[in-house]
């Protein structure tokens, strides 16, 4: 039987387990990335491993969210995070350079080879061939000292693309059909591997629309296979000695498939607010909008904001509306102020912003109340834009371009329709994409060999190892798809204070209950429940290390989102799965007690606890867990497991 590509790249760098969907496998990587505000505290993990440099072939350490530097402690972050570079032999993109993945794409990704990053978005390369993974902190931190990343064994479906994009479609078109078929959900324990003629059709940087978005289908990642499209985009980028030929076998066999006739589709859009909520254009046309941004690591290339800048041409932005382009990377922009492009935007009253993630996040560019947001983002999260009734819909440049121009939303068919002389931009790559390289410090051109700490930069906390007993008050019940951005926001008031726990754990969960923190300090330990795919979204461990700071010893959930889970495991927070039924009949204040001896059972192999609610009524979760993930919560996360067996001590699941 033959292999997916998928399977061919896990094959060669596979070190434990088999390619059994659903059996934990370990992999060698071969690139890590991290970015600046979960990059701080993996280095300082790093660090707190002993370890003396990076062993993977490659580390790059990128600044694109805290940009803007609002505050010293930004500052500070970056100034830390380019000695860390310097000390641990990391390359190191200075602030406004762009958007780690976009970065990452035109400098180092690379076929055949394995990505691990601390963003969520990290599956981007896929579409180059890079089988890429996003990964929590502490994860990359241990994979950056050599050690091999554990994750399940995906199914892998096969996604067929036939036909070609009609005019007035995108690559975004083709990402939103995923998410209406499938769901936020959709993806999870899962790869999907793009194939087919429609496939073969696209761009590179189409290609990587679809693979970086497919995160938002829970997917562990997504990959296209190598092609003369792949070869061509890296000779452009001047690496086209890196080109590899990689394609799944003829017989191989997927765990489904998924027929997408791109001919068929039409241009689409995702209402407020998930990611999910996919309809036409047509379906909601005549909405007034306000605001429209096109940029963000998924629609932020030169290849994206070409196709707006041409429909602004000649033309003028609705008054009452605010146009903002936000390149995903410096060479992105250069490429278009060098071809008279953005001269030709701000004539047409389009701003331009930095290359940074900004307003993806909530920083800058937040909407006004009352207000639709159209922009070409992965995400709309309620509240994500900076403010809490956000309505922000998800569409691509052609779609935004078009609403721009018309003051409301409307399918560019349409305006084409109005405007005799509009044409549908199409895609188009630069002959050669020649932007500097100033903002790139390389390892082996290091300007720092010493740590750099400011005052708000912290210490990683630890939690003790497992104990027998776990109870305490149910401190919060939660509903489904709560993401991390719930648990820990991303604004600029709250990203500061990333690399600094005891401050920031102040702000968990306060886009859900703003009382909860001090509540959670005042009990002094607890327990929260939450419906189904809970953690959702970001890799931010900071997710599950505040919640265990303030003394969260398990989650009850009706599932968990793969990252997030992967980081209580690593935090030392206990993630029992619960059945609809349980999650019905708990409240918010009840006493919980896992009746089981808690260290023993997960010691043991144990699957089932028993807990018992308000000594009234009982119930059966379940643990779903490696015997590695078991030691990890052992010692009480995976910072402890990894000193103690960097020191020669033994596992503890081997005393």
């Amino acid at each position: 039987m033959g292999q997916t590509l998928t399977e061919k790249i896990l094959s060669d760098h596979l070190v434990e387990g088999d390619l059994t969907p659903g059996e934990e496998i370990g992999i060698e990587i071969d690139q890590v990335l991290m970015q600046d505000t979960t990059g701080t505290m993996v280095w300082l993990q790093f660090e707190a491993l002993d370890l003396d440099e990076a062993q993977t072939e490659l580390a790059a350490q990128y600044c694109d969210h805290q940009t803007y530097q609002f505050d010293f402690k930004n500052t500070d972050d970056h100034r830390f995070l380019r000695s860390a570079a310097g000390t641990y032999g990391a390359h190191f993109s200075r602030p406004g350079n762009g958007i780690c993945h976009n970065v990452h794409k035109e400098n180092f990704a690379a076929p055949g080879k394995t990505l691990l990053g601390s963003d969520s978005h990290t599956p981007t390369p896929g579409g180059l061939g890079q089988l890429a993974i996003g990964a929590g902190g502490l994860d990359i931190a241990v994979a950056m000292g050599g050690g091999a990343y554990y994750v399940e064994m995906p199914e892998v479906v096969n996604v067929r693309l036939e036909g070609e994009l009609p005019e007035w479609t995108s690559a975004k078109d083709v990402i939103l059909e995923m998410l209406r078929r499938e769901t936020v959900k959709g993806g999870v324990g899962k790869v999907f591997e793009y194939t087919g003629p429609g496939a073969e059709s696209l761009t590179v940087p189409e290609r990587t629309t679809i693979t970086n978005m497919g995160t938002e289908l829970g997917a562990t990642s997504s990959i296209f296979e190598t092609d003369e499209k792949t070869k061509d985009y890296l000779e452009r980028q001047g690496r086209g000695d890196e080109y590899v030929e990689l394609t799944a076998d003829d017989d191989a066999e997927y765990a489904d498939e998924i027929v997408i006739d791109l001919s068929d589709l039409e241009p689409l859009i995702a209402c407020p607010s998930m990611p999910d909520k996919v309809v036409p254009v047509r379906e909601v046309a005549g909405k007034k909008v306000e605001q429209v941004l096109v940029g963000s690591c998924t629609n932020g290339g030169y290849e994206d904001i070409l196709p707006a800048a041409k429909m602004f041409e000649g033309r003028e932005v609705a008054k009452h509306l605010e146009m903002i382009i936000a390149p995903g990377s410096k060479q992105a922009g250069e490429i278009l102020a060098r071809e008279g492009w953005t001269a030709e935007m701000m004539a047409a009253g389009v701003n331009v912003s930095e290359a940074t993630c900004g307003p993806c996040i909530g920083i800058g560019h937040v909407p006004a109340s009352d207000s639709i947001s159209l922009r070409t983002f992965n995400r709309n999260f309620e509240g994500r834009s900076g403010i809490e009734d956000d309505n922000v819909y998800l569409c691509s440049p052609q779609v935004a371009a078009a609403a721009a121009l018309e003051g409301e939303i409307i399918d560019p068919r349409d305006l084409a329709d109005e405007l005799d002389d509009l044409e549908s931009p199409g895609i188009e790559l630069p002959d050669e994409y020649d932007g500097a390289k100033t903002d790139l410090i390389y390892a082996e051109d290091a300007i720092d060999d010493d740590l750099i700490k400011g005052p708000n930069i912290g210490e990683v906390p630890l939690q003790d190892p497992l104990g027998a007993d776990i109870s305490g008050e149910a401190l919060l019940k939660m509903e489904d798809n709560i993401t991390t951005d719930h648990i820990i926001p991303a604004t600029s008031d709250i990203l500061k204070f990333r690399s600094n726990i005891e401050r920031l754990s102040d702000f968990t969960l306060s886009r859900v209950d703003e009382t909860f923190a001090q509540r959670a300090k005042e009990a002094g330990s607890g327990v929260l429940v939450a419906g189904e795919n809970y953690g959702q979204g970001s890799s931010r461990e900071h997710a599950a290390m505040c919640p265990m700071y303030l003394g969260i010893e398990t989650v009850l959930a009706q599932s968990f989102a793969r990252i997030h889970k992967a980081n209580l495991f690593n935090f030392g927070i206990v993630p029992l799965a619960i059945d609809e039924e349980t999650y019905e009949k708990l409240e918010q204040g009840d006493d919980v007690e896992i009746v089981d001896d808690v260290a023993a059972g997960v010691k043991s192999g144990q699957e089932e606890f028993t807990i018992r609610v308000n000594d009234d009524w009982e119930a059966t979760t379940n643990l779903h867990a490696s015997e590695r993930e078991r030691r990890i919560l052992t010692a009480g996360g995976k910072l402890p497991l990894t000193k103690q067996q960097a020191e020669g001590g033994a596992a503890p699941a081997d005393d």
